[in-house]
């Protein structure tokens, strides 16, 4: 089975240095020294096969696509739930599916943290991205909302955003305070958290008590340095007839720019919560999380970008057990509890 460029087998094992570096040169990656032997090891997984997505319009494309994605996910994302011992329960809210996600022993502090998934807005769910949510409630303490999103092309950027501004009505409707919510999102889904807190912001929702973004697709136009000085040292991500579809699916071009789109062009003079944004020197979104980190600290937002020496994209999910992973997790957790008091 064809499996695409953002499905990822996770570590199964370590492999001898000299092996790796090996497949590393035959691959055309470089795999530093400065990286934990378990990521190094991880690295020998990259094929170098960066599959294409299929054409905005390719209704059939996508779902398949997105089937693929979610069988050959199956698998890690029960074997993360059991490892962790999470519970995970199916809800509602405000109208729109979500997995309630809550750690062993879990006591709740009443405090609550939202999940949007990557995927490049097209791939993925709230049940295939359990290596994000599971891990991260495990490292926090927290119960986490995942919200399951339509994805495009059955949706467009407006009802995407939509949903997740009505989970957060919804939860404030409920029993939670504004401060006492935090929401979190990784690759689109970063994008799509940022994007979301400013139209609740300009909708008069209010804000969110922190976000943290991981590897963001702040701008999905193909804008930024590293678009261009590490496409070839990425192994993850390409642009050209792959993101750029699923950008098109997900927003015609003259929306690209949105803010609530590229959230890199938000108005931040207006208020936006204490953010963390964290993302790997190896990947051609590297530009999005600096120029994001810049609009938010030149409109005086507390922000902190935290870049991690060789890693890939959102290397916090896809290989949740590495080291590195553990030391971002980590990071949120100290993050968030200095923000939802």
């Amino acid at each position: 089975m064809k499996v695409h460029y953002l499905t990822i087998p996770l570590l199964a094992g370590l492999i001898a240095v000299a092996v790796l570096d090996s497949i590393a040169v035959a691959q055309g990656f470089h795999v530093p020294a400065t990286i934990s032997r378990e990521a190094r090891g991880a690295s020998a997984e990259f094929s170098g096969d960066r599959s294409r997505l299929p054409k905005p319009d390719d209704i059939e494309g996508w779902k398949k696509a997105w089937e693929e994605n979610e069988e050959a996910q199956q698998k890690e994302n029960e074997a993360v739930t059991k490892k962790f011992g999470a519970t995970v329960e199916k809800l509602e809210l405000g109208g729109v599916p979500v997995l309630d996600v809550r750690p062993k022993n879990w006591e709740d502090n009443g405090k609550v943290l939202i999940y949007t998934h990557g995927g490049a807005y097209t791939l993925f769910s709230a049940a295939s991205t359990l290596i994000s949510s599971v891990p991260v409630a495990d490292a926090t303490g927290l119960r986490v909302i995942s919200v399951d999103y339509t994805v495009p092309p059955a949706a467009r950027w407006k009802e995407v955003t939509g949903q997740v501004v009505s989970v957060i009505k919804a939860l404030v409707e409920g029993r939670y305070d504004l401060k006492d919510i935090a929401i979190y999102g990784d690759s689109a889904g970063g994008g799509l958290a940022a994007g979301s807190v400013l139209k609740a912001r300009d909708e008069g929702v209010g804000l969110v008590a922190a976000v943290v973004l991981w590897s963001p697709w702040s701008d999905i136009t193909e804008t930024g340095d590293t678009y261009s000085t590490l496409r070839a040292a990425d192994p993850l991500l390409v642009y050209a007839d792959s993101l750029e579809n699923a950008a098109a699916a997900y927003a015609d071009p003259a929306d690209q720019k949105h803010p609530y789109v590229s959230p890199v062009y938000g108005d931040y003079s207006k208020g936006f919560p204490p953010t963390l944004i964290q993302v790997g020197t190896k990947e051609i979104f590297l530009s999005n999380s600096i120029r994001h980190y810049q609009a938010l600290d030149q409109a005086g937002i507390a922000v902190k970008l935290d870049a991690y020496e060789g890693m890939w994209h959102v290397f916090q999910a896809f290989h949740w057990r590495l080291p590195e992973s553990d030391i971002a997790r980590a990071k949120m957790s100290n993050f968030l509890k200095l923000h939802l008091e």
